[in-house]
């Protein structure tokens, strides 16, 4: 197991987050992780998309206030999923 799986999720940040997300993710995929163990992956994994959800949340927040007008308006907000 990488090393993120013993640091606090709390502690680590979106890009060690994401990866360690995606180490789960790999070996859960594999098939060959024993079901308890699968379990704690699952859980741990969760815990990791919910942890990179909040700081996209919070980098999306920082950027819309950002953008905004003297009036607290957004001036140019842009969706992130806009082309």
């Amino acid at each position: 197991m990488m090393a993120e799986n013993n640091t606090p999720i709390a502690d680590l940040s979106f890009e060690d987050a994401l990866r360690s997300l995606e180490d789960v993710v790999r070996r859960l995929e594999s098939g060959d992780v024993p079901l308890d163990e699968s379990i704690t992956l699952y859980e741990r994994g969760e815990a990791l998309r919910k942890h990179c959800q909040a700081r996209l949340d919070a980098a999306q927040a920082r950027i819309e206030s950002i953008v905004a007008g003297a009036d607290g308006n957004p001036a140019a907000a842009v969706p992130f999923d806009a082309e």
